[in-house]
Parts: C-alpha cells; structure tokens; sequence
C-alpha cells in the first residue's frame, strides 16, 4: 500500500476512475435516449452514491497521504471541491443538470488527482 501511494498508483487509479464516471455519465444520457427502458439499472441511486463513496475512499487516501508527504494543501482542497460538487449533484433530480454538476465535479476531483500526482514526482 505505501508503493502505491508513493508512486503514485492511487492517484492515477482515481484519475482512471474519474474517466470511467464521465463515460458513465455519457453512456447513460446515450443509452436513456435509445434505451428509454435499460435507464433503470444505470440511474439507481444506489450505483451514484456507491462511486461517491468510492471516490470519497480513494481521495481521502490518496490526496491525504500526498498532503502529509510532500506539504502541499491545494490538491487536497481541489479535490474536496470536486468531491463536494459531486455530492451536491446527488441531491438533484436525474436529467442534464444532475449530468452537467457530476461532470464538473469528477473533472475537478480529476485535477486534484493530477496536481497531487504532480506534487510527489
């Protein structure tokens, strides 16, 4: 575990991740717009707030761990905003805003990922 955060892996897994969500989102509002019946399974709630968890998880290791080793704070606070937009737009009703809000915010948690990254080269 402690090769994976100083080299970095966790990060880069979470910026992975961070990919995976917005194909996600993408493939979702694609598959609703054919599908309109397949749109159940991938908008459950539960599926949303277990990758806000999982990225709560990898986020808290990952960007905590980069802020105790090399002592800086702004990669930590950017993807705690990334984490705090996502969360938000769990709160809204499914459809383009909701879409739009998780976006904005996997992006921003995909930022704080890349600047810790960065920050332990």
């Amino acid at each position: 575990m402690r090769h994976a955060l100083m080299s970095g892996r966790i990060d880069r897994i979470a910026i992975a991740l961070s990919g995976l969500c917005v194909a996600h989102c993408f493939a979702t509002a694609v598959i609703l717009g054919l599908l309109a019946s397949a749109g159940g399974i991938f908008e459950s709630p539960i599926f949303h707030e277990a990758g806000l968890v999982l990225a709560i998880l990898l986020g808290a290791v990952a960007l905590g761990h980069g802020a105790l080793v090399h002592g800086y704070m702004m990669p930590a606070a950017i993807g705690s905003l990334g984490l705090g937009v996502m969360a938000g737009a769990l709160t809204m009703d499914h459809g383009l805003q909701e879409g739009v809000y998780t976006l904005i915010g996997v992006g921003i948690l995909a930022l704080g990922h890349d600047l810790n990254h960065r920050a332990g080269r």
